[in-house]
């Protein structure tokens, strides 16, 4: 076969049989060439969604829940409805001993202040957060460090702004690290700056400052404004919330049955819809594109069909001749094939240059819709052994009917 393949009169014959009618052959492999485009296509861009997404989200702990304190909606030994709930560090502590599945559980609370800086001042969000914040959401510190254990013990007057409270309140290029600002008429040293991201887990923060002197300033005592749970890798974070919000009821003396006294929002849940949805549009990327290459591989197995007839006369002279069959189907098939490959050849490297064009106009900056929109070179060689499957069986069925006519009956056809 590989003799066959390198025989210079067998590409010769190929080109002689398909040159005959150039514009058929070219209308012909559009079809192909169109169904590789498109699944080359829409693959790269689900891949560049899928990167988009990911990087979005590198940075955060997906399988979490948000649990709150709202207002009950039933009445409860005795005590009355519309109560209000504030969870607890107690709470947070019972649920983290408790709870199976939990990594981590990460007590938060959060103020408006005034912050002042020399003759500038704002109105900012200020959060009370643990170092552990930094864990299971990273952040991008652009000057200094995050809040340590040693901020925590101390109850130091330390805080950590975000890049839009730095471009308010300091001069351009200043370094902020050491430098005092006034939050509430109180001093602290802001000793971090960071980026702000995207995508915003809970309430957004400008400033963090250590829990325990949040809970200091602010006097909350052992209030905390909110939760929020990690599961281990292998748990349901939804049935860790369902059982959180249980065990929360109970500290709380709520009603089982009062689905208002908390409210939630459980990342890992939207996280998995979204992902579930990229998987979804993955397949149904293959499956439009790989319909419309059959479609387009039909369409090249009917153009044999009529070159065949074409050509009785051709293979009855060959026939008698003394061809066999198997060299009659041989080169039908080899004909269906290189128009399938070069075609499709043709429409990856077409394809290729699209997902280019795409990572110049949407891949580019921190807001990129696709991310290196690509497609790997596995994906490329699968598509490329569909091409070769598909024309080999479609070039069967023209082969079958070229050896079914006898030669003397295709010697008479005129």
């Amino acid at each position: 076969m590989l003799r066959y393949l390198l025989d210079r009169d067998t590409w010769q014959e190929v080109y002689d049989s398909l040159s005959k009618n150039k514009l058929r052959t070219v209308i012909t492999m559009i079809g192909v060439w169109w169904g590789i485009l498109l699944l080359i296509g829409l693959l790269g861009s689900a891949r560049g969604m899928e990167n988009s997404f990911n990087r979005l989200f590198g940075d955060f702990a997906t399988n979490s829940v948000f649990i709150w304190g709202q207002s009950t909606s039933r009445p409860f030994k005795g005590f009355q409805e519309g109560r209000r709930v504030r969870l607890s560090l107690t709470d947070a502590k019972k649920v983290e001993d408790n709870i199976e599945g939990i990594e981590f559980v990460v007590p938060r609370n959060q103020n408006q202040g005034t912050v002042v800086r020399n003759f500038l001042s704002g109105r900012f969000n200020v959060a009370g957060d643990y170092p552990l914040l930094d864990v299971v959401q990273k952040k991008k510190l652009v000057f200094g460090r995050f809040i340590n254990q040693n901020d925590i013990d101390h109850k130091k007057k330390v805080a950590v702004i975000s890049e839009d409270v730095y471009k308010q309140l300091f001069e351009i290029k200043e370094d902020p690290v050491g430098a005092y600002m006034q939050i509430n008429g109180m001093n602290f040293t802001v000793i971090g700056v960071f980026e702000e991201s995207n995508v915003r887990m809970g309430p957004g923060s400008d400033i963090h400052i250590p829990f325990t002197t949040f809970q200091q300033v602010y006097n909350q005592g052992d209030q905390i404004g909110w939760i929020m749970v990690t599961g281990k890798p292998d748990y349901n974070i939804k049935q860790i919330e369902l059982d959180a919000k249980l065990l929360l009821r109970n500290l709380n003396q709520i009603h089982p049955k009062d689905n208002r006294a908390f409210g939630s929002f459980n990342l890992g849940e939207n996280f998995d819809k979204v992902t579930g949805f990229l998987t979804g549009m993955q397949f149904l990327t293959w499956f439009v594109g790989i319909a419309t290459l059959i479609a387009g591989v039909f369409a090249i197995g009917n153009i044999l069909l009529i070159t065949v007839k074409e050509r009785t006369k051709e293979i009855g002279v060959r026939r008698a001749l003394g061809a066999t069959p198997f060299e009659i189907k041989r080169q039908i098939v080899t004909e269906a094939v290189f128009l399938t490959l070069f075609a499709g050849i043709f429409g990856i490297i077409s394809g290729g240059w699209i997902l280019i064009l795409l990572d110049y106009y949407y891949g580019q900056g921190d807001d990129a819709t696709l991310v290196n929109a690509s497609v790997s070179i596995a994906i490329v060689f699968l598509a490329l052994l569909i091409l070769i499957i598909l024309g080999t069986l479609i070039g069967l069925i023209p082969a079958f009917k070229a050896t079914s006519v006898r030669p003397i009956e295709a010697l008479r056809e005129e």
